[in-house]
């Protein structure tokens, strides 16, 4: 692919396909975004990229991920701060830690959790909390909980003002970006939609499940969240409460706002919450805090996240083509360093030490 600038035509205007961008613009080379959907979703079930709740948790992920997820997890945090910082905007951003608890018959699974990040690092990464240390973390947590886990450098980020913020300072630094375009079928170097045919000097393909045809062993994870408004609860950081029938997580937005979700069904069905999903989910959230009990449900979403056979993500890549795909459900915690890492290959054919697992040639 050489080592000199060139243009770059990316299909797939998530988070993945803008940060990738971000990081081609970077590097000097020129890029065109082409993107099915319109700039302004209707709703957040539009996309993955809209219905994620933006939980920066990498370590809290042990319990189902890849350790190579984590890896991607931990690296992005810095790139992530550096983005934030750039693109400027409004947008909702914080590292004050998450904390992860668990009712006293679920101790177990709790116990699991710890081990697992323990043999991932023996770096101070958490601090277990007893119930009084628990409440001192997050008042608002019920009292009959009795185990925790701190972990102080872990976050979140508001998903939407994020793209929001992505798209004008793409634009600003000469990306094209065309919405509502549709493109099927890349082929290295050549992106062709109802428009026309255009020529890059390489194609990147970001489109998630839109890209299931082309990717083998590609599937749809269905996942369910809601967004609800709780004055009576005030979370400082995202809570996950883990169980082993419906864990789920809560991240806290300004004004009492509340992205609740966690459920993993695998069906590519994407009809409206399920009454059993949201019963299980509401049932776990009023276990979690008693003040949720008058909360106001604003909004439910449902999406499919993209997964490989090992949940964990890809880069394949062959002269011309580089596809990026398989965040699952880690688009926001793991995309900053896949992007960086996919930006990388198109531009230099650079394979990032440390991360060789992800990448395929074909």
């Amino acid at each position: 692919m050489g080592n000199k600038a060139g243009r770059a035509g990316i299909i797939g205007a998530g988070i993945l396909g803008r940060l990738t961008a971000y990081f081609l613009i970077e590097l000097g080379w020129e890029v065109a975004l082409f993107e099915e959907g319109p700039e302004t979703p209707a709703n957040s079930s539009f996309s993955p990229s809209y219905t994620a709740a933006g939980m920066l948790a990498p370590y809290c992920e042990l319990e189902y991920a890849e350790p190579i997820v984590v890896k991607l997890g931990v690296a992005s945090f810095p790139i992530w701060e550096s983005v934030v910082k750039t693109v400027g905007g409004d947008v909702f951003y914080q590292r004050e830690g998450s904390l992860v608890v668990a009712h006293q018959n679920d101790k177990n699974e709790f116990l699991r959790l710890k081990r697992a990040v323990e043999h991932f690092t023996s770096e101070p990464v958490m601090k277990q909390l007893k119930r009084d240390e628990i409440r001192e973390c997050e008042p608002d947590v019920d009292p009959k909980i009795s185990d925790g886990l701190f972990f102080p450098h872990e976050g979140q980020i508001d998903t939407g003002a994020i793209m929001r913020a992505l798209s004008v300072h793409l634009k600003k630094n000469g990306a094209t970006i065309n919405f509502d375009t549709k493109a099927e079928n890349p082929t290295p170097k050549k992106i062709t939609t109802a428009k026309g045919s255009f020529d890059f000097d390489c194609v990147v393909d970001c489109r998630g499940m839109g890209a299931k045809a082309d990717l083998k062993n590609l599937r749809g994870v269905r996942g369910e969240v809601f967004r609800v408004n709780a004055p009576d609860v005030s979370f400082r950081r995202p809570v996950r409460l883990i169980h082993p029938r419906y864990p789920i997580y809560v991240v806290p937005r300004p004004n009492h706002d509340y992205i609740i979700g966690a459920t993993s069904i695998e069906s590519e069905d994407l009809s409206t919450v399920s009454v059993r999903g949201a019963l299980e989910l509401l049932s776990a959230l009023y276990s979690l805090s008693s003040g949720f009990s008058e909360a106001r449900i604003m909004e439910t979403a449902t999406q499919l996240r993209p997964a490989f056979l090992d949940n964990a993500p890809k880069i394949i890549y062959k002269g011309g083509l580089c596809r990026a795909n398989g965040l699952f459900r880690h688009g926001f915690l793991a995309s900053p360093m896949l992007a960086k890492l996919t930006a990388g290959m198109v531009a230099g054919g650079k394979i990032e030490a440390g991360f060789e697992s992800i990448y395929e040639a074909v």
